[in-house]
């Protein structure tokens, strides 16, 4: 017997997967210095025939959301070995949108979706693991994930971290949404600073993320619909132990899919009927602005064209079913009791707005998991006959003043139109600075341009500023329009993701303080009412703002390489997969 043979036999011979991708590292005598590097994490030559699987993580202390994470971790790694996979874990960064907030700090936020998303590439293929756990609960890590995945394309499992319980503040439930529009009201002499640092005080519960329909829980729920998720499982409180049941039982489950032949693939469920489910879910749970950006990424992991014009009818046509904060008072605990997002899902596919025949995790349609889902309560989750409204909590515009489209959340709003002159500003630091003064009047429109992927660069968020007009009571009197983007708590008459973007010579940047600038929801619209003969003009003389710094490090790379919110912001072609050698 040769010595090839003979390793063939003892690491890959009858009962050797051959299929397994981690075979490029562990089979044959080529791989004896890999199997001694195996060795020394502690395999035994048993783990090492196994499939290797990946558990990818943002647990660390940079925010209540990842630092909740460590039970399921352990779960989810012991739900591997006893599927009869090897464990292989791994963190990845996570960035708190909260303490980014109000600083330059915000500007990697998004650029840190793309940081997860190809650090998890990389060690997935350098180590040829065969499948992934993906385990977050940040705004950005989910999706980040997400694009793993798929652009991966290998069996995959993503767990929700679950969110925090909500505090109380004399006698009330209090979402910690409330601490960012206090800071409006203590410009507006309406509450002291002392008052707002002890309600910060006061409801602080458990770890996990925001309580509420805010980025990471629309990011859980379109996981759960695209069959990425264990379904239901989105709205179970961080600190709730049944959690690590789930994560056991779902990481099972993942290895039954890889030793059945590995289906459903992260690319069977990112279709475009699984992606129209997603957008209906976000319609009707009143959930992100965030999911706008999020969406078109996932589905450009699979090659496939989704951006903002292909959500506007679904956004349209989708009713309102749930409501969950920032559109309603309900927190996902209270989903969680009634069912969970599943109990939206069925009430979405038994009026027509879900594709049934999309799969899940364990196999079976959507149809078929909803099957024994309870009812809506009526209070909480409505049926589609009985909507909160007609249309989703989220809407897409255009005009000549957003001609790839813009978004805004309709959800919680009375008011879906206005049309006031425009206040200009070149970036958000200049506009928070005249919202602390009160120096706006009710009917402006708040222009907060140059703060787009390219042009902030890294699309900062304007929880501050949104937060602050709210608590000056001025939510529905004014309106902020960016080509920057929104908090998934945010709430008023807020348009972000303008595209294309000021930076690159979109009509954003055209605005001057005076214009009329006309918005209107309800017919989707949005209108700077300035001559087009004017506008012409005005191009001609236009030059980009110059930066007041010069670009290094991972900002630097992020400018040359993003695309336009409409799509996204990806920074790379899409579509790769992975040829197995």
């Amino acid at each position: 017997m040769q010595p090839d043979e003979l390793s063939d036999e003892k690491h890959g011979g009858e009962d050797f997967d051959s299929s397994q991708r981690s075979r490029l590292v562990k089979h044959g005598l080529e791989r004896a210095p890999h199997r001694w590097q195996l060795r020394a994490t502690g395999l035994d030559d048993a783990a090492i025939d196994q499939p290797f699987v990946a558990v990818a993580h943002t647990f660390g202390e940079v925010s209540p959301c990842s630092q909740s994470l460590l039970p399921q971790i352990q779960a989810a790694k012991l739900g591997v070995e006893v599927g009869g996979g090897t464990a292989r874990e791994f963190s990845t960064i996570s960035v708190s949108d909260v303490l980014a907030q109000q600083h330059d700090g915000m500007r990697y936020s998004l650029m840190s979706r793309e940081v997860i998303a190809d650090s998890v590439e990389v060690v997935v293929r350098a180590q040829g693991y065969d499948a992934l756990v993906g385990i977050g609960a940040c705004d950005k890590t989910l999706p980040g994930l997400l694009m793993a995945m798929v652009r991966l394309n290998v069996p995959s499992l993503l767990l929700h971290g679950g969110q925090m319980l909500v505090g109380w503040h004399k006698g009330e439930q209090v979402n910690p949404l409330r601490m960012f529009e206090g800071v409006g009201k203590v410009h507006a002499g309406e509450m002291t600073a002392q008052e707002l640092e002890q309600m910060g005080t006061d409801i602080v519960t458990t770890s996990g993320a925001c309580p509420g329909q805010f980025s990471s829980g629309t990011a859980g729920s379109i996981a759960e619909v695209l069959g990425f998720t264990p379904l239901g499982s989105t709205s179970i409180p961080a600190a709730f132990s049944v959690r690590q049941a789930v994560a056991r039982r779902a990481s099972e489950q993942l290895m039954r899919n890889v030793k059945s032949g590995g289906g459903p693939l992260p690319r069977d469920l990112v279709t475009r009927k699984g992606l129209e489910n997603a957008v209906a879910v976000v319609a009707a749970t009143g959930g992100s602005t965030n999911a706008s950006l999020h969406l078109p990424a996932i589905a450009h992991e699979a090659g496939i064209a989704f951006g903002l014009r292909d959500m506007q009818e679904i956004l349209r046509r989708t009713p309102t079913l749930a409501s969950l904060m920032p559109g309603g008072p309900h927190v996902p605990y209270d989903l969680h009791r009634i069912g969970g997002v599943p109990v939206v899902l069925k009430a979405l596919l038994k009026g027509g707005y879900l594709h049934g025949d999309v799969p899940t995790l364990d196999g079976r349609t959507l149809e078929e998991a909803l099957q024994d889902v309870a009812d809506p309560d009526g209070t909480i989750v409505r049926s589609h006959l009985q909507p909160f409204r007609e249309s989703g909590g989220l809407v897409v515009l255009t005009g000549n003043l957003a001609p790839d489209g813009a978004i805004i959340k309709i959800a919680g709003l009375t008011k879906l139109s206005i049309e006031g002159p425009a206040r200009v500003f070149e970036s958000e630091d200049d506009a928070l600075a005249a919202v602390k003064q009160l120096a706006y009047d009710e009917g402006d429109v708040l222009v907060v341009r140059n703060e787009g992927p390219h042009g902030g660069p890294g699309m900062r968020e304007m929880l501050s500023v949104t937060s602050a007009i709210v608590g000056q009571g001025r939510g529905q009197s004014v309106a902020l329009v960016t080509d920057g983007r929104f908090s998934g708590g945010t709430r008023g008459l807020c348009v972000g993701h303008v595209s294309p973007e000021a930076s690159q010579g979109g009509p954003l940047a055209l605005v001057k303080s005076g214009d009329r600038i006309r918005i209107d929801a309800g017919t989707g619209e949005i209108e700077l009412l300035v001559e087009e003969a004017e506008l012409r003009r005005r191009r001609a003389e236009w030059k980009p703002v110059e930066r007041p710094v010069r670009l290094a490090g991972v900002t630097e790379k992020y400018v040359r390489l993003v695309g336009p919110s409409s799509r996204g912001a990806v920074t790379h072609s899409g579509a790769m997969e992975w040829p197995l050698g």
